[in-house]
């Protein structure tokens, strides 16, 4: 990725509503939803829904697909990772590439600590 498709991007993803979009549809993976579905779950009107769909789509983070009367939006989950790729390229280069992030427990670890 580079860094205008980047900055595209990232853009898209500061306004809230954009935001929440995206959440959504990562939420529901590749089967995507509706704007119908999507306009429902998050209380937006359609026109309001079009438009920042028109913007993640701009961006690449969100594909479009007609399936007979309905269109389906997924996250782009590729372009994704291309971007949070991007934006982590360089971690902790001044360390030699030693982190000290916090790891994200996992469930099962989470409850085999209790």
């Amino acid at each position: 990725m580079d860094e205008y498709r980047a900055v595209v991007s990232l853009a898209a993803l500061a306004q809230g509503m954009r935001l929440r979009i995206f959440r959504t549809l990562i939420g529901a993976g590749p089967d995507g939803m509706t704007p119908g579905a999507l306009a429902l779950m998050l209380g937006v009107n359609s026109s309001t829904l079009s438009f920042h769909l028109k913007e993640l789509l701009h961006s690449g983070l969100v594909s479009q697909e007609r399936d007979g009367r309905n269109l389906i939006y997924r996250p782009a989950l590729p372009h994704m990772t291309e971007l949070v790729d991007y934006l982590t390229a360089h971690c902790c280069d001044a360390t030699g590439g030693q982190c000290d992030l916090p790891k994200k427990k996992t469930r099962r670890a989470a409850s085999s600590a209790v």
